[in-house]
């Protein structure tokens, strides 16, 4: 199947194994709940019924913080859509508290441990050029 969108997810370089795996949890829950790329509900041999998931691949990158600021500069001006999730939410434990904690800072000030990006397959291309891989 063939999509003219691209789903990338962006890490910080040096988090821990759990930092990475919950940051990419939440990241594609923002994408996911919006962005209308659910597929249909799985079932197994035994008609056991299991959640759809995301009709489209996900690309995982890694970068530095200030990296992933320039970034985030650059991907506000494109037509993306973008989740992001700062350090501090490691220390907030609820939507509230974590939207709270993201109002605090300006743009550029933001400790970007991770940033999502949805968009058209060029834009989102062009914007990760240069971007390494998740090892």
């Amino acid at each position: 199947m063939e999509f003219d969108t691209k789903i990338k997810i962006v890490l910080r370089d040096d988090l821990e194994m759990w930092q990475k795996l919950n940051v990419t949890a939440f990241l594609m829950s923002g994408i996911a709940g919006t962005q209308n790329i659910i597929g249909q509900p799985y079932l197994d041999k035994d008609n056991a019924q299991y959640l759809p998931m995301s009709q489209q691949p996900i690309v995982i990158h890694s970068s530095t913080g200030e990296l992933m600021n320039e970034l985030l500069q650059k991907a506000l001006t494109k037509d993306v859509v973008i989740t992001i999730y700062t350090k501090e939410l490691f220390n907030t434990y609820n939507d509230e508290d974590n939207r709270a904690m993201v109002a605090k800072f300006k743009t550029h000030e933001l400790n970007l441990v991770g940033i999502g990006l949805r968009g058209k397959k060029n834009q989102v291309d062009r914007l990760l050029k240069g971007f390494d891989l998740h090892k």
